[in-house]
């Protein structure tokens, strides 16, 4: 079995959110962790679980609008230069068989502020032919630029550590 977590990020929180994890589920399954500008779009068929995540901007996946203003913002380079989590997306293969994700967001904590890039990410990675297998999760940054917020590197770690025994016990015959 074989997940791999693929993630875009501005200022490193949403980095720091996937490779924790990318740590939990690699207590269960064999795991990769790369910036979508570091990993093909085409190249995941072997993957058994795809965990896409991205930073929320402006209520949704982020646009090369959104991007730029917030590097325009950053007072070290971006982590994500290229393209992001919606472009890497739409060059996403349609899935032949039923194949595995979930999603997950970077988001900055404010009671009720709608939208979530994870959402968005689920709703097309339904349409690529993806079975999700959790609901979409927000992780939280204490203000636009970060930084993650107290206990949210665990409680992601924890998510993955969830998402790789679900794997093993799903596809595990005795």
């Amino acid at each position: 079995m074989k997940a791999q977590v693929v993630y875009e990020s501005m200022f490193g929180n949403t980095r720091d959110i996937a490779v924790a994890i990318a740590d939990g589920l690699a207590a269960h399954v064999k795991t990769g962790v790369a910036e979508i500008g570091d990993f093909d779009s085409k190249s995941g068929e072997d993957v058994d679980l795809l965990v896409a995540g991205g930073p929320t901007h402006t209520f949704g996946l982020s646009w090369s609008r959104t991007r730029a203003d917030a590097a325009n913002r950053a007072t070290m380079p971006v982590v994500s230069r290229g393209g992001g989590l919606r472009e890497w997306l739409a060059d996403l293969p349609e899935s032949g068989t039923t194949r595995n994700a979930a999603t997950f967001d970077t988001r900055v904590h404010v009671r009720g502020l709608p939208g979530s890039a994870a959402r968005g990410a689920a709703r097309r990675l339904r349409r690529r032919g993806y079975r999700l297998v959790v609901a979409p999760e927000s992780f939280y940054v204490t203000g636009p630029t970060g930084p993650v917020a107290d206990g949210e590197l665990e409680r992601a770690r924890a998510w993955g550590d969830r998402l790789g025994r679900g794997l093993h016990d799903d596809f595990t015959t005795d």
